[in-house]
């Protein structure tokens, strides 16, 4: 960073001069340089543009009913509200009667031991009702402990292992009396080594989680090894990622009054594991503790586990002081306790003939979990199962290491793995062709999975669209006159240069934990003929509760208009999944039609006798005749399972396809960059809406996107969170958009392993986005190769503005060696 700022500061000069040589020249003010034609472009910025944007997809048969909404661009139920700001969400809740309101205090110390911890000063304060920590939860039956291996504390007990870790909790009679009372918390530490941050000095430490590494092997790698004609090294980079989602966790804990009952009011993707850990720290009963989600405002992963953070501290406080409590984190705090997307470091030896073919993969895959378990495991094994991406690796061994580190936990976070195991697939391919002197189009063409091909656990692929995406995407993208295009614009332009690239992907679709493939309804009918669904899934703005309308309006046969979706309620239905994993729609869709089959089933003889009556003659009758008219719905997918130990079985149901190809334009004197052009091929098997799907396919990009190129956490050496706001930490903007967005479904591809032949969305198109890192890439390297160097360059994700400049060495970042590391303290460390 530091040798950007002072590049850029020449950068900039030169610029300017550029610029006013330029304006000379226009105004014909004599004995002034000419400018260059070469130079002509640098003297100015990036503007935006007019866009242009396609969307193609397929429309519903003319002979379909119009109350059959399946397959249908409808509108999201909630757009118009949400748009107006009528949703309401988890605070937009009116206040109890009683209701006070929590503040956390949060450690600020990454490995230390707690001394003392005196709330005197705060409890002093007028409107101070109480102060909750480890010595509260103490005596049975509370517990202070949760997560899969009971790594994760309510309060830390004893030492701190992370900043932003939990120590204690204000509760007061509002949110600025609690929030001031929270800062006279005087903690005293002492200071415990090491202080782990990186994912180098977790392996430098050894300091991993017991169950490391995790291993998959597939062949014979050593032979293979021996008989390829080339063997190639390399590693490859990806930081962490914000969720930054517009809602930030928030939770209302309302005791009854009685029996230890309690109702949560929660922003969480789990509602079920709230209800289960909320019990179980207050040492009840599930069958007391309701959680409620009526909508979130966004989730992305990060709500699936990290909800637990704050929802079991304001459970505890309201049900010591048996009132209402409330408590939304402001976005600073809820930075530094919620932890990101998992930072990836992967080691990689591949093994190639001399067409390019890859034969061989030993694969070396670090995960930085933060200082708690967490889903890290599961995140390190989604990894693993995508390190190849979409191309056939016969020989293969990859081995996940999960790094245990003085970090917030790190967690769940849209592909939950996958983006970063594909990133190592498709570094390996761009090496490849660097090495051979070859377009990494043909070396991606020749290694591309085929129908029948099995990955490397075994599980082979069934209707394989993966071609069809491809062939689509580099006709509908132009690619060919295109590149031409690219390569002769970089002849014309020294310090503006432009790239290409094309990306496909494969993604996973299962819970890989066999139990969490399951999902419940419960369908009602009123005897007005309305209809009212429960459903195990949460809403967080993804559509779901709109594609389960539709897909009640095709099993049931009536109009949309008699069906409604309140919220999700652990009491409707109970044992639920987390909405992840892109099954929300398949899991809960399925559990929706099972019961809507079997409602429709009752009124069937009702239907019979009066065939030219309406939907609420039949049910009226069918409410007369006593004739129950609720049921419940349950799906498990079946055909799945998998043992990691034996790499036998099947994770998977199916698999979702698509590619992407990416232009985009830097300036080398600064490392900015624009996306001139995005062509998008989805295999989404029969879209139940295509307009939702293409909104997920368009903002996954997009947030795949501020992945790949611009969204940098940022931390100390000793593990302070610099990035804690929009200030630091850059998501992607309007004008961030590519310029020109062509989105297509594939046509003639349904899916028979889901609802009405439909397939997941939601995590598979994100990691497409790292067609523009790629054609960024590309970019560099002709710019590199302008000033004489040659072959393979490091380029980490995400490929910021300073990584772009300081890659594009010329005659100004030569100015500026990098030091020795030996004579300096960092600012800041990637994690």
């Amino acid at each position: 960073m530091i040798r950007y700022r002072r590049s850029l500061t020449l950068s900039l000069f030169f610029k300017a001069y550029l610029a006013i040589l330029n304006q000379f020249e226009q105004r014909k003010v004599p004995v002034v340089q000419k400018l260059p034609q070469q130079y002509q472009s640098a003297s100015s910025g990036f503007h935006s543009k007019i866009p242009k944007s396609s969307q193609y997809f397929q429309v519903v048969p003319a002979d379909q009913k119009d109350t059959d909404l399946v397959g249908r661009p409808i509108v999201h139920k909630s757009a118009f509200k949400q748009a107006t700001g009528e949703a309401v969400y988890c605070d937009d809740m009116p206040h109890f009667e009683n209701e006070l309101y929590l503040a956390l205090v949060l450690s600020t110390r990454a490995h230390a031991e707690i001394l003392s911890i005196d709330a005197s000063q705060a409890l002093a304060m007028e409107g101070v009702h109480a102060f909750f920590s480890a010595k509260d939860l103490q005596e049975p039956p509370f517990r202070n402990c949760h997560g899969i291996i009971h790594d994760d504390e309510v309060f830390a007990e004893g030492k701190v292992t992370s900043q932003g870790q939990v120590i204690g909790a204000v509760v007061a009679v509002d949110q600025i009396t609690a929030q001031r009372a929270s800062k006279l918390v005087k903690v005293e530490y002492k200071d415990l080594e090491p202080v782990i941050i990186t994912i180098e000095d977790a392996i430098k430490k050894k300091s991993f989680f017991f169950n490391s590494p995790k291993e998959i092997y597939q062949g014979d790698i050593e032979a293979a090894f021996r008989s390829a004609n080339h063997v190639l090294d390399g590693e490859a980079r990806m930081s962490g990622q914000e969720h930054f989602y517009l809602e930030t966790h928030c939770t209302i804990a309302v005791p009854k009054g009685e029996d230890d009952e309690m109702e949560l009011f929660c922003s969480t993707q789990n509602p079920s594991e709230t209800q289960r850990v909320t019990a179980e720290i207050l040492g009840i009963k599930s069958n007391r503790v309701v959680c409620r989600v009526k909508r979130m405002g966004g989730g992305f992963g990060g709500k699936e586990s990290r909800m637990l953070v704050l929802s079991v501290p304001v459970a505890v406080a309201a049900y010591k002081l048996n009132r209402p409590v409330r408590c939304m984190l402001d976005r600073d705090e809820d930075m530094m306790v919620s932890g990101t997307r998992h930072p990836f470091l992967g080691k990689y030896k591949v093994g190639i003939t001399k067409e390019g073919k890859i034969i061989a993969c030993d694969i070396e895959i670090y995960c930085n979990a933060g200082h708690t378990l967490d889903l890290s495991g599961a995140v390190t094994e989604r990894a693993m199962f995508h390190f190849e991406n979409a191309y056939y690796i016969p020989n293969a061994r990859v081995r996940g290491y999960i790094c245990k580190t003085n970090l917030p936990s790190n967690t769940a976070f849209r592909g939950f793995g996958g983006p970063q195991g594909m990133f190592f697939g498709e570094n390996m391919i761009r090496e490849i062709a660097s090495y051979l002197n070859k377009d990494p189009l043909e070396i991606s063409s020749i290694n591309l999975y085929k129908e029948g091909d099995k990955t490397h656990y075994n599980q082979p692929l069934e209707y394989c669209t993966l071609q069809r995406c491809w062939d689509k995407c580099l006709k509908t993208a132009d690619y060919f006159n295109r590149k031409k295009q690219v390569e002769e614009f970089n002849r014309q332009n020294r310090w503006k240069k432009r790239g290409m690239s094309v990306v496909p992907t494969k993604f996973g679709i299962s819970y890989t934990l066999l139990m969490l493939n399951q999902a419940g309804a419960l369908v009602l009918i009123y005897d007005d003929g309305s209809v009212l669904i429960s459903h195990g899934g949460t809403e967080m703005g993804q559509g779901l509760h709109t594609k389960m309308i539709q897909v009640a309006s095709r099993a049931l046969d009536i109009s949309a208009d008699f069906i409604h979706i309140a919220e999700t309620s652990t009491d409707k239905v109970p044992n639920t999944s987390a909405t992840a994993a892109s099954c929300g729609s398949d899991l809960n869709g399925m559990a929706v039609l099972d019961a809507c089959e079997t409602l429709r089933k009752r009124l069937e003889p009702f239907k019979a006798a009066n065939p030219k009556g309406k939907w609420a003659d039949w049910v009226k009758t069918a409410y007369c005749e006593r004739v129950s008219l609720s049921a419940t719905g349950f799906y498990k997918t079946p055909g799945i399972g998998y043992d990691i130990s034996k790499n036998e079985g099947k994770p998977f149901k199916y698999f979702t396809y698509g590619a992407a190809c990416s232009e985009v334009e830097i300036d080398c004197l600064t490392g900015d960059h624009q996306v001139l052009r995005t062509d998008i091929v989805m295999d989404l098997g029969d879209s139940l809406n295509p307009a939702i799907d293409v909104g997920q396919i368009e903002g996954g990009f997009m947030q795949g996107y501020g992945l790949f190129t611009l969204e940098e956490m940022v931390y100390s050496p000793t593990g302070t969170i610099y990035a804690r706001g929009p200030g630091v930490y850059k998501i992607p903007g309007f004008a961030d958009i590519p310029t020109e967005f062509n989105v297509s479904l594939l046509k003639g591809a349904p899916n028979k392993h889901a609802v009405y032949s439909s397939k997941a969305v939601g995590e598979p198109p994100l990691f497409l986005a790292s067609s523009v890192f790629f054609a960024i890439k590309e970019a560099i390297t002709d710019a590199r190769a302008e000033r004489g160097l040659k072959g393979t360059f490091k380029l980490d994700a995400p490929a910021t503005a300073a990584r772009i400049r300081m890659a594009c060495e010329d005659e100004i970042t030569d100015k500026f060696p990098e030091p020795d590391p030996s004579t300096f303290t960092p600012w800041n460390v990637v994690p």
